[in-house]
C-alpha cells in the first residue's frame, strides 16, 4: 500500500534523485529558467523555493545550508547578492512551472 509518501521517486535511486535536484537547482539559479519535464519541475520547485529562502535570510548558516545544495560558487554568490534581495518582500512562491508544449 502506498501510504501517501511525499514526492515522486522519478524512477531513480535516492542518491541519483538528489544529484539531479542539486544540478537542476544550480542551473535554475544560473540561467533563471530551464526546460525540463513536468514531473521533475514539480519536484524541483520544493528544493528551489527552499534555496531562495536561504538567499533571503543571508546569514552565515543560511549560506552554509545553501552551499550543501548549490554546486557552483559563483551561482551561490548570485543567489545571495541578486536573488535574495529580489525576493525579499515575497513570502514564498518564487518559482513557476509552465507547460510549453505537448510531449513528443
Amino acid at each position: 500500500m502506498r501510504k501517501r509518501i511525499a514526492g515522486s521517486s522519478l524512477s531513480r535511486s535516492s542518491s541519483h534523485r538528489w544529484a539531479l535536484m542539486r544540478n537542476m537547482v544550480t542551473s535554475l539559479i544560473k540561467h533563471e529558467r530551464i526546460v525540463t519535464t513536468h514531473a521533475k519541475a514539480k519536484q524541483l520547485r520544493k528544493v528551489a523555493d527552499k534555496v531562495v529562502g536561504y538567499g533571503k535570510d543571508g546569514s552565515v548558516h543560511a549560506r552554509q545550508r545553501a552551499n550543501r545544495i548549490v554546486t557552483e560558487k559563483h551561482v551561490l554568490t548570485k543567489l545571495f547578492e541578486v536573488m535574495g534581495p529580489r525576493y525579499a518582500d515575497r513570502n514564498g512562491g518564487y518559482t513557476r512551472v509552465m507547460k510549453l508544449s505537448k510531449r513528443r
